[in-house]
């Protein structure tokens, strides 16, 4: 399984924009086959930190998600959102577990 956990610096100027872009791209993403899970937050202690959590069946997922359409559309805007350096970070995972609470 691979997993993405990626930070986007919005422009506060440009939020509202960027919240409809991600939600468009968590939308089509969820649908893709070999997504497990698409989510995107908006950070407690910044509102300008769109925040990404990703799972993948497999690096083949992966790539496959980086050449959609709504992938694309959303890259495309990106340049024009951001207010600094985006942190995305990958994560090869071997085993999962779900833990009690």
């Amino acid at each position: 399984m691979i997993v993405l956990h990626a930070s986007f610096p919005i422009k506060p100027e440009k939020r509202e924009q960027a919240i409809e872009l991600t939600d468009d791209l968590v939308e089509g993403s969820n649908q893709e086959d070999g997504t497990i899970e698409y989510r995107a937050t908006v950070d407690l202690q910044d509102e300008n930190v769109i925040r990404f959590i990703e799972r993948y069946e497999d690096a083949e997922a992966l790539e496959a998600h980086t050449q959609t359409d709504h992938y694309q559309a959303f890259g495309e805007h990106l340049p024009d959102l951001l207010d600094g350096e985006p942190e995305v970070l990958r994560f090869d995972v071997e085993s999962m577990e779900a833990l009690d609470v």
